[in-house]
């Protein structure tokens, strides 16, 4: 009787309100709804505890590969749980996380030789950075001492731990924690709508790189790493760069001597076509951060990968203290990194990028209508990830205010409708999963269309 009692959505909801913190949420605001609580799901959908349907549009905060309740997902974690749930990964191992590291370096970038676990994409990009930061500090030749800054983009998110904000260019998130965080350097970056430069990109050959090889090549001798995402500034609003840019980047990083970290927590694992964003331009970077869909979207695990100049840079003797002082008490975590290597062999045997290739142009089809809706100015895509930037005019490119909060009222209104999505502030964001069916990618974009026309009176 007090189960079924703590399972009354009414208690559920007044519980929630009362004792959840939710985050990049304004509390204020969410207490005066009821909350949406999400009882189960199946394949592209969730279910309230009301018993109502969504599809979700954002596969739970760009993580869910395959979609919910994955069979092969299910019975990796099931089958794992009859041998060991946890061992600590400091100075021992286990064979989930011995599998999967070996099966991340077959996939990954060329000369990505190592693998360093972690819980999450913060803390992915954090150990990045501590590798960048320690290598040069305990290099042989003893002359890159200097080497304590990094640079980063405007426009950049890299998590929310210090040391990932420190190295962040989104004054929304990371102003307020500026005299806590290191002094880093930031690069222009190719916003192309909003182009600080003021050109156009269809005669600008990409102009900004200019101004990020005269920072490089300035700040060479005191930078220790150059870090991107590839591809796409994802929590900026899904803003893609331009082809070959990510390829100029390795380049210059390569002609000044600077360590290049990529990024892949958003865009990794098939998000964008291919199973790392980089092999889009063929790079390969000397440091890569994954996480997010790692494991399907059933777990916490994150890995950064490392080069052998990297990893080699950290050996000596004992009494030398050339270690990687660094770790999580659920580094490696056997659970975790069996449902990653489950994950890992699904993208094999169902052959799922290949499958991705066509929902990616079928996508592209299906939201070449909204760009005609008088409110939306610009609609950005790589792979399966998708920004839709609404305006107040679209000729000007006037932005709604924060104050309006058009995003939040256009995702509101796609839950009304049905599917769960996120803004990212006047950007709406659409992250299906990589499994979504044609029928289901078409339904994705015609309730984001009714709900944008509804939010924006158009």
């Amino acid at each position: 009787m007090a189960k079924k009692k703590e399972q009354d959505p009414a208690r559920l909801e007044a519980d929630d309100r009362k004792f959840i913190w939710h985050p990049f949420t304004q509390m204020q605001d969410y207490e005066a709804d009821a909350p949406l609580i999400i009882e189960r799901a199946k394949g592209a959908y969730l279910y309230d505890i009301r018993g109502k349907r969504y599809l979700d549009g954002v596969s739970s905060l760009w993580v869910t590969v395959h979609g919910h309740r994955k069979p092969a997902l299910d019975s990796a974690i099931r089958k794992q749980l009859a041998s060991v749930a946890h061992s600590t990964l400091l100075g021992i191992s286990n064979v989930p996380s011995v599998r999967l590291a070996r099966m991340l370096i077959e996939r990954a970038p060329e000369g990505l030789a190592k693998v360093f676990y972690s819980d999450n994409g913060s803390t992915a990009v954090e150990i990045g950075l501590k590798m960048a930061f320690q290598f040069w500090q305990q290099h042989r030749s003893g002359s890159h001492k200097r080497r304590t800054r990094f640079i980063c983009f405007e426009n950049a998110y890299h998590g929310d731990t210090l040391g990932s904000v420190g190295v962040g260019g989104i004054d929304l998130f990371h102003k307020m924690y500026r005299p806590l965080l290191m002094d880093s350097i930031r690069a222009t970056s190719p916003y192309c709508y909003r182009c600080p430069l003021e050109l156009d990109k269809s005669t600008c050959d990409m102009a900004c790189l200019e101004s990020i090889e005269r920072t490089l090549k300035e700040h060479a001798d005191e930078v220790a790493a150059l870090l991107i995402e590839p591809l796409v500034f994802a929590a900026a609003g899904i803003i893609v760069q331009p082809p070959g840019f990510l390829s100029r980047i390795r380049e210059l990083c390569s002609r000044y001597g600077v360590l290049m970290i990529a990024d892949e927590v958003a865009v990794g694992i098939g998000r964008t076509g291919t199973f790392f964003a980089c092999e889009r331009e063929n790079v390969s970077p000397d440091i890569l951060a994954t996480a997010k869909g790692l494991s399907g979207g059933y777990l916490p695990v994150a890995a950064t990968l490392a080069s052998e100049q990297i990893y080699q840079g950290f050996l000596g003797d004992y009494v030398e203290m050339r270690t990687l002082f660094h770790g999580h008490t659920y580094t490696g975590n056997p659970l975790g990194c069996a449902a990653s290597v489950a994950n890992l062999e699904i993208f094999e045997r169902e052959r799922t990028l290949q499958k991705v290739r066509n929902k990616i142009r079928l996508l592209e089809t299906l939201l070449r209508p909204l760009s005609e809706l008088p409110h939306v100015g610009d609609i950005r895509q790589c792979g399966l990830m998708v920004g839709i930037e609404l305006v107040k005019d679209r000729k000007t490119r006037e932005p709604y205010g924060h104050g309006e909060k058009i995003g939040i009222k256009a995702i509101m209104e796609a839950r009304r409708r049905g599917m769960i999505i996120r803004p990212l502030g006047n950007v709406i964001v659409l992250m299906p999963h990589l499994t979504f069916t044609p029928a289901q990618l078409e339904r994705m974009v015609s309730i984001t269309a009714a709900s944008i026309e509804t939010v924006t009176g158009a």
